[in-house]
């Protein structure tokens, strides 16, 4: 009871509803290249759907990988996966930076710079363009750089060069992190947007700019002349150059017809043919924004503008799939943003921040906001006076053309990925408190390089999670004869280790996506079946055998060991994976890599021990920092012994005992200031082995008799 001072009626609540918290053994941790998404930065993916979504479909480099995380979803909808990338991976950028320093070809494909950083300024895979005289240039792509000022490209180059002019697309944002540290306030030389994520899928896009109601849509000078069937149009005292752009519409007889090419301020191209054979006067015919059609009306000034005396604070920004790449639409509209501000503080009607650069950056799934603009379509100069400013009293810039840029210098070079770009994407694995995961899926990962670090590094360091290692392929794909000596070489490149599992192959699968087959390793399946006995069962049940290790999505296994190889390769811990007629695709076997004799060469006393330990040291946290007292043995007691009888319950292990009192909680442990609690289990063991014996016997004799002595 408190101590009370004058009389009074004292309330206290005693809470004996504390428990253990229950903790997630399921979830997955993997590492692959990707076309598209986040890198470096670990991504929650519940399904395949999801994985399309974030990461992109997958490709002729990156599909062996891409199908093992998609394997071990096909049984869990847990998976943290991180995007690795080479040293060559950029985003797409709408405008090329210049660079600095002079260029002269050595050679038809060897360029040397005086001036130049082309270690800091390119990548490998990059396009340069160069300006070869004042109206004309050459594209190149980087294929090595030596030096600062020595670099290769990757076909030869037709004219000689003697350059100082020289630009580049492309541009490097990891993730989210390395935006807002080093983009959010945006970057000049880029354009308006960069992709948001790295890669080569990134040039399938564009972004326009509408920013005035003359942008949107105008009347233009002069006259037209149509010829029927032709895709020229010729103007009369007009101003094509200046008053339109490319993707601009012009109407003509009340149809709408694409500006394709400009080619002076009197001819232009169009996408189709014209059908009518005239000449139109600027009474009959006008320019419209290339997506005048999928906005209410022009951009103009807010309410918001209005009630803090500005004016023309509004524009429409619209992102397009340019090339079809991500939704295999051509030219769709994939986000379209009305009425944002160019204001900093401008407000949207229901009062959020309406301001053009964070909408982009805190809504888009394609790009990043990288500066106001200061392009010259048709050679007149975007205004952007006042954008980004505070909204009061000002007039924003309203240029009377859009701005519209297709974005180029993506590169992901996912098929130069090296062993130690995935060792550092697996890297953000291994704080166990940063990062919750339990089954690691190695996918296309060498044993003997990335299979042995995930094993070493991540998940013996870690002590919570196991990881799933498969073969190589050509140990076990048209092997025919050696797959069992290449799998115990594949083996023995592998530590010793309770925290690691390797299956016997790879299984043939069809990708739906390219419409072809694809040889893929299992590790990912053998990953998801621990998972999917998580939930129908208990982690401490082996994911093996014929209730719950059917492997899915298989239409034949590069290698179906005999019982002779199951019983070399299950004595060096390699558990085989078998296709039985009638049965299905099968893991036969529920070993870790550990090479000696304990209880812990098998993965469900493995897995059992990870989920105890997990379980009560989540607890056991709660501790920290109270006293080391009978009270606080008592509780620690009190919480882990029922836990421990629902485990034995449910058939997790056989018998406990919890001690934690006086015996090992001496005064010296106390004087340390530790707390020692001892939990000893006796784990459940599972059935590799099976003896059936039938015995013959004469009619006259009777079962009791014989029962226990037949051998």
């Amino acid at each position: 009871m408190a101590f009370q001072v004058s009389p009074g009626v004292n309330v206290t609540e005693r809470d004996l509803t504390v428990g253990v918290e229950n903790v997630s053994l399921s979830t997955g941790g993997f590492v692959g290249p990707f076309v598209w998404g986040p890198a470096l930065q670990v991504q929650n993916v519940a399904s395949e759907v999801d994985l399309v979504d974030q990461f992109g479909e997958p490709d002729a480099n990156n599909f062996q990988d891409w199908f093992s995380a998609a394997a071990f979803l096909a049984y869990s909808n847990n998976l943290k996966v991180v995007r690795a990338i080479s040293g060559n991976a950029l985003n797409a950028t709408a405008s090329a930076k210049s660079l600095n320093g002079t260029l002269t070809n050595t050679s038809p494909t060897a360029i040397t710079g005086s001036g130049t950083s082309f270690s800091d300024d390119l990548k490998v895979g990059q396009i340069i363009t160069i300006s070869t005289s004042a109206s004309t240039s050459e594209e190149a792509t980087v294929a090595t750089i030596a030096s600062d000022t020595a670099l290769t490209v990757s076909s030869a180059l037709s004219t000689s060069i003697a350059s100082n002019t020289f630009t580049s697309h492309g541009v490097l944002i990891k993730n989210n992190t390395h935006h807002d540290a080093t983009y959010e306030d945006g970057v000049a030389g880029y354009g308006a947007v960069a992709a948001k994520w790295p890669g080569d899928l990134g040039n399938s896009l564009k972004v326009s700019i509408c920013p005035s109601a003359l942008a949107f849509q105008a009347n233009a000078t002069g006259s037209l002349v149509t010829t029927a069937s032709s895709t020229t149009v010729t103007g009369t005292s007009t101003l094509f150059q200046t008053e339109l752009i490319v993707g601009d519409f012009i109407t003509i007889d009340s149809k709408r017809y694409q500006v394709k090419a400009i080619a002076s301020n009197t001819s232009m191209t169009m996408e189709k043919a014209v059908t009518v054979a005239n000449t139109w006067t600027t009474t009959n015919w006008q320019r419209q924004w290339e997506y005048w059609s999928s906005f209410d009306g022009p951009p103009g000034t807010s309410q918001h503008g209005t009630d803090h005396g500005a004016t023309t604070d509004e524009a429409h920004v619209v992102v397009t799939d340019e090339d079809g790449k991500f939704e295999g639409l051509v030219d769709n509209p994939v986000e379209k943003y009305a009425y944002v501000s160019k204001a900093s503080d401008g407000k949207s009607p229901n009062g959020d921040n309406n301001y053009y650069k964070n909408v982009l950056n805190r809504q888009s799934e394609y790009v990043w906001w990288m500066e106001h603009v200061q392009a010259s379509p048709g050679g007149t100069t975007f205004a952007v006076g006042n954008w980004g400013s505070p909204v009061l009293g000002l007039t924003f810039g309203a240029s009377a053309l859009p701005y519209t840029e297709s974005l180029e210098g993506g590169n992901d070079d996912n098929e130069t990925l090296t062993v130690g770009q995935r060792e550092t994407a697996w890297d953000l694995f291994v704080d166990p408190d940063s990062t919750d995961v339990s089954l690691l899926v190695t996918g296309n990962a060498a044993p003997s390089t990335v299979g042995t670090y995930v094993v070493d590094q991540i998940a013996a360091k870690r002590l919570d999670a196991v990881a799933f290692v498969s073969p190589l392929k050509a140990s076990v794909v048209n092997n025919i004869g050696s797959e069992n000596a290449s799998v115990t070489t594949d083996r023995n490149n592998l530590p010793s280790s309770s925290y690691a599992v390797m299956d016997s192959g790879w299984k043939y699968m069809y990708d739906k996506y390219n419409d072809v087959y694809r040889w893929v390793p299992l590790n990912g399946d053998i990953a998801g079946l621990a998972a999917r006995t998580d939930h129908t069962n208990a982690s401490w049940f082996s994911p093996a055998g014929f209730t719950r290790g059917h492997v899915k999505n298989v239409v034949k296994l590069a290698w179906t060991p005999k019982q002779t190889d199951r019983d070399d390769l299950y004595k060096l811990g390699v558990n085989s994976v078998v296709s039985f007629p009638g049965q299905g695709v099968l893991l036969y076997g529920d070993k870790t890599l550990l090479n000696r004799p304990s209880a812990f060469d098998r993965i469900n006393v493995r897995r059992l021990f990870i989920a105890l330990e997990k379980t009560i040291a989540g607890y056991a946290k709660e501790n920290l920092f109270e006293f080391n007292d009978e009270h606080t043995r008592a509780s620690f007691r009190a919480v882990v012994e029922p836990f421990l009888r629902t485990v034995k319950a449910r058939r997790g292990i056989t018998d406990f005992l919890v001690v934690c009192d006086g015996s090992n909680n001496t005064a010296d442990v106390v004087d340390r200031n530790e707390f020692v609690g001892h939990i000893f289990v006796k784990p459940n063991r599972t059935i590799n082995y099976i003896q059936l014996n039938f015995v013959a016997v004469r009619s006259g004799v009777s079962f009791q008799e014989i029962v226990g002595t037949a051998g």
